[in-house]
């Protein structure tokens, strides 16, 4: 009998997921309080449950003491009625007496059958929710059961998340049995089980998909240092190395475009721009307005303010559709950032000021100070003289037609696309 007994609870702790101990202590103050409930003493503290599974041992006793005139015989034996036992007993020793399991009634086992099984499934339900805690702030993968209203609920396993429609990517929808990676955002403790939330538009779901997808970021040497993100559209990312031989954007890019073209597509198509980390605000925030080009940045680390100066024809891709680039390069940096055309600047004549702080310092002399912007197409002036009055804007692909006269003849822009001069930074 107890063989089959403990087969049954090795049986059990794997299929309820409790540890063996958990579930012996469960057991064993079930039979206690069963045992006093028979006996009508609720405070009764001398009942012995023995279960030893190594051994096969599944006792119940109670521990009775040895006394010359007994006056509660559920906690005192006598001496005669100890000898009988063993002759060795003497007043004041502590006597083991069985107790016959057959003596309890249907109504006591069934309580305690009940209590048992109540307390494996508090047990089972805590075990679950510790082990999807420890999956907080972590990315899963799921599976899609149905829509409740507009909410998703995705099965992890042993237990169903919920997918609130807030925490949906825009324009994103699901089918049944569909497998999607999701963001735990919070693990609750509830009567009914672990209330699990996740999200697919949380910025740190793009952190963990790249850590899944690219070697480097796992291994700690490419480091995401900032996440800027309007899920379903655009995302930002600045990423720095601890090695010095490892490109972090090339690793996170991956040959032609493999790691972030499968984040890309988990999900639905977001754009990613991966750019890299600098320590210098100013250097930052150019990173941070690619693909647009930048002349130059004043930046105020103190005050979390900068000023970028862009080309006319670069000010749109600057700011982006609808404030996009400008509002994410912004989240990535954490500066407040105002953006000016290069025509803006010098009517406010914020221009000249800024090229004398540019050029006048030693840490910018180099490229800026006597490279592409005091030789060639940059020489003199705007541009030499006039609007772009010599150099690729005054013959080659921009010599003629839309762009041959006055402010891009047409009240044409330059096409993104085309090759544009590149602008400096401080």
């Amino acid at each position: 009998m107890n063989i089959d007994f403990f087969d049954a609870l090795a049986d059990l702790v794997k299929e309820k997921n409790i540890s063996e101990e958990k579930l012996l202590e469960i057991i064993k103050t079930s039979l206690e309080d069963a045992c006093r409930k028979h006996y009508g003493r609720p405070e009764l503290s001398n009942v012995v449950v023995d279960l030893v599974p190594g051994d096969g041992i599944f006792d119940i006793y109670l521990q009775k003491q040895v006394a010359d005139e007994v006056e509660d015989p559920l906690t005192q034996i006598s001496v005669e009625e100890a000898k009988k036992l063993n002759a060795n007993y003497e007043t004041g020793d502590l006597v083991r007496v069985d107790i016959p399991t057959k003596e309890f009634g249907r109504i006591v086992a069934m309580n305690a059958k009940g209590t048992i099984l109540q307390r494996i499934r508090e047990e089972e339900r805590h075990a679950l929710y510790y082990q999807y805690y420890e999956k907080e702030h972590t990315v899963v993968t799921g599976v899609v059961q149905r829509y409740v209203d507009k909410n998703v609920s995705v099965n992890l396993g042993k237990v169903d998340a919920i997918l609130n429609e807030k925490e949906m990517i825009r324009g994103e929808t699901f089918y049944p049995t569909q497998r999607i990676k999701v963001y735990v955002t919070e693990v609750k403790d509830t009567s009914k089980g672990p209330l699990i939330l996740v999200s697919r538009t949380h910025p740190e779901l793009v952190r963990h998909l790249f850590e899944q997808e690219v070697t480097e970021v796992r291994d700690g040497i490419v480091e995401i240092r900032s996440i800027a993100r309007e899920p379903g559209s655009r995302s930002k990312m600045a990423v720095s190395s601890v090695d010095e031989n490892v490109d972090p954007v090339g690793a996170c890019v991956g040959l032609n475009g493999s790691r972030v073209n499968a984040v890309v597509a988990e999900l639905g198509g977001e754009k990613i721009d991966i750019i890299n980390w600098d320590d210098n605000p100013g250097y930052l925030i150019e990173n941070a307005l690619s693909p647009a080009k930048v002349i130059y940045v004043m930046a105020d680390a103190e005050e979390k303010t900068a000023t970028v100066v862009v080309p006319d024809y670069q000010l749109s891709l600057a700011i982006g559709k609808e404030g996009q680039n400008a509002r994410l390069a912004a989240r990535l940096t954490g500066f407040k950032i105002d953006i000016e055309s290069e025509t803006e600047a010098r009517e406010k004549g914020d221009l000249l000021e800024y090229e004398s702080d540019y050029y006048d310092e030693e840490e910018y002399y180099g490229d800026y100070a006597d490279g592409e912007y005091y030789e060639g197409e940059y020489a003199e002036g705007e541009y030499a003289e006039g609007e772009y009055a010599e150099g690729e804007y005054a013959e080659g692909e921009y010599a003629e037609g839309d762009y041959a006269e006055g402010e891009y003849a047409a009240e044409e822009t330059v096409p993104e696309d085309e090759g544009t001069p590149e602008g400096g930074q401080e």
